[in-house]
């Protein structure tokens, strides 16, 4: 059952490199969390652990119902184009995610030579992280580099939360609410570079260059 579920957080993780909207690419997000959420609360199950059932809520609660309800309302008040931008072509983007996928498998296959369950759990979570930050590079709206740092904190979650041992309980609940609040300042960051520029294209700030 992990490995059909990391399989999905991996295609997910595949899938966003083609988005071209910022619909699709918040759907990505909302169904990798949703996946992460669904492994978490399997670990939850197998280890009869009180504190995952809990966080598995918290996924559900935070990434896949408010913030992508938050994203879906900051779209209609800023009234802003569902295109992300693209400083390189969906193809290309494509690709480096394949390399990455590659070194993300090398790099588990090289720190863990027992467990192939948790091989692929860190090379999966690599990927995701990777991915997060190819998204982060790749895009030009600032909506779509603050989904890729979400879906990049998916990757450092799945690692934490479903491999025996991980981040304590506390810790994985701060950094909960870190994300909600980070979540809610960038949206509202992002809405104020809207009122003031009348656009949130970060390629035009090479503009404001001496």
């Amino acid at each position: 059952m992990e490995i059909l579920g990391l399989f999905a957080i991996f295609l997910i993780a595949v899938e966003s490199t083609l988005a071209q909207k910022f619909s699709g690419l918040l759907r990505s997000f909302r169904y990798q969390s949703l996946f992460l959420a669904l492994l978490t609360l399997l670990a939850a199950y197998r280890g009869n652990s009180i504190e995952l059932y809990f966080v598995g809520g918290l996924i559900l609660a935070i990434k896949v119902i408010l913030i992508p309800q938050l994203f879906q309302s900051l779209i209609k008040n800023i009234k802003v184009s569902d295109n992300l931008g693209l400083f390189v072509s969906p193809q290309l983007t494509l690709f480096s995610a394949v390399v990455l996928g590659l070194i993300a498998w090398s790099f588990a296959s090289f720190i863990i030579r027992v467990s192939f369950l948790d091989r692929v759990i860190v090379s999966v979570a690599l990927f995701a992280m990777l991915v997060g930050i190819l998204l982060m590079v790749t895009r030009i709206k600032a909506l779509a580099q603050v989904i890729g740092l979400l879906m990049m904190e998916n990757g450092v979650f799945l690692s934490a939360t479903v491999i025996p041992g991980g981040t304590p309980f506390f810790i994985e609940i701060a950094v909960f609410f870190d994300i909600l609040v980070s979540a809610m300042i960038l949206g509202l960051f992002i809405y104020r570079i809207k009122a003031i520029f009348t656009h949130i294209d970060i390629s035009k700030l090479s503009g404001l260059k001496g």
